[in-house]
């Protein structure tokens, strides 16, 4: 099963549906700084199952920061990271991840990709997709009892 994930959308919806388009997911996860953008894709791809939480430019206080999902049997933490400190560095989060028996923890803000495990926990930021020269966005697959993250680089037109 393969997952999208995007993060930072920033008004640029367009993008996110190439990304759509060109992966096929089965499950849209989109990480904050575009809440709106997410449910305008949502509209577009009214089957792709969606999930999202809300960024620091998102203003949604009453929405939950950090929120863990099941996908294949995987807990996966979702949040945008502003709260967790991952401009500075990636401790919080991951403390954070292993406090709530995460396998995954995904997580957006920075605007640059990464994919790293740490102490047995799948760590993934898909950068910008939102980014107008060089957008970025990530897929998990999940197959054969694994998660495997990956980055990708969305091809400009």
């Amino acid at each position: 099963m393969k997952v999208l994930v995007v993060s930072d959308s920033h008004g640029n919806v367009e993008n996110m549906c190439r990304a759509i388009e060109l992966e096929r997911p089965r499950m849209l996860l989109h990480l904050g700084d575009g809440w709106r953008d997410a449910e305008l894709v949502a509209q577009r791809f009214p089957d792709l199952p969606l999930e999202k939480v809300p960024g620091n430019c998102d203003f949604r206080h009453q929405d939950a920061a950090v929120r863990l999902m099941m996908i294949k049997e995987k807990t996966v933490m979702l949040c945008h990271g502003h709260t967790l400190g991952v401009k500075s560095n990636l401790s919080i989060l991951l403390r954070e991840a292993l406090e709530r028996g995460a396998h995954v923890a995904l997580f957006g803000h920075t605007h640059q990709p990464f994919v790293d495990i740490r102490n047995g926990v799948v760590m993934l930021n898909p950068g910008s997709i939102g980014d107008f020269r060089r957008p970025t966005y990530g897929t998990l697959t999940f197959e054969n009892g694994k998660c495997i993250p990956a980055t990708h680089v969305l091809p400009v037109t």
